[in-house]
């Protein structure tokens, strides 16, 4: 009986341990997905300066110069959702949130995840879904002509914010469910918070 009892704990231990590099990459992911989303922002910046000047000094300008920034606008806020819920960066009501234990936070961490950010995440993949695909089987372009003929993967900018978001989502419930079990030092300074 003792054998069996430690073998259960030794499989609960193994399959616990791939939960958390299943999470860890998935947090890794999403930080190196974040920075380079982040870089969008720069770019846009220096884009949009370029704009300017082209327009006011030589009285040029580009449509697909102007419609980068459509872009490059969709990566900063698309790509960077799963960043941002990364560092628990999301609008939040925090009228008890910061009063709460480690462990009551990762109670409400999880049923906010369950109850609200899946089921919208997986409702925006299923509309999107057929949106996306049927922009892919024309390689939809700009309706300008010359303009960026990419608008098919503008669009998959929808999918990949789905999916990040839904994966880092996951890891969000993973660390919360190991806090809640009470082998929280496994996860020590997940989902943005700081040690107690």
């Amino acid at each position: 009986m003792q054998s069996w009892r430690w073998s259960a704990l030794l499989l609960e231990r193994t399959a616990m341990d791939k939960l958390v590099r299943f999470c860890n990459v998935v947090d890794r992911t999403n930080e190196h997905l974040g920075k380079f989303a982040a870089w969008s922002a720069f770019a846009l910046v220096i884009t949009q300066f370029g704009i300017v000047l082209m327009n006011h000094l030589y009285s040029e300008g580009s449509i697909a110069i102007q419609e980068s920034l459509t872009y490059m606008h969709s990566l900063l806020f698309l790509g960077a959702a799963g960043y941002t819920l990364l560092h628990n960066g999301h609008v939040r009501v925090d009228i008890l949130y910061s009063s709460l234990t480690r462990e009551r936070r990762a109670y409400v961490n999880l049923a906010g995840t369950l109850i609200i950010l899946f089921p919208v995440l997986l409702m925006i993949g299923f509309y999107a879904l057929p949106y996306v695909n049927a922009s892919w089987q024309i390689f939809e372009g700009s309706t300008e002509s010359s303009g960026l003929h990419l608008v098919f993967v503008l669009k998959s900018l929808i999918l990949l914010f789905v999916t990040s978001t839904l994966l880092q989502g996951i890891s969000v419930s993973v660390h919360s469910v190991i806090v809640i079990a009470g082998f929280g030092h496994l996860v020590e300074g997940s989902l943005g918070e700081k040690s107690q």
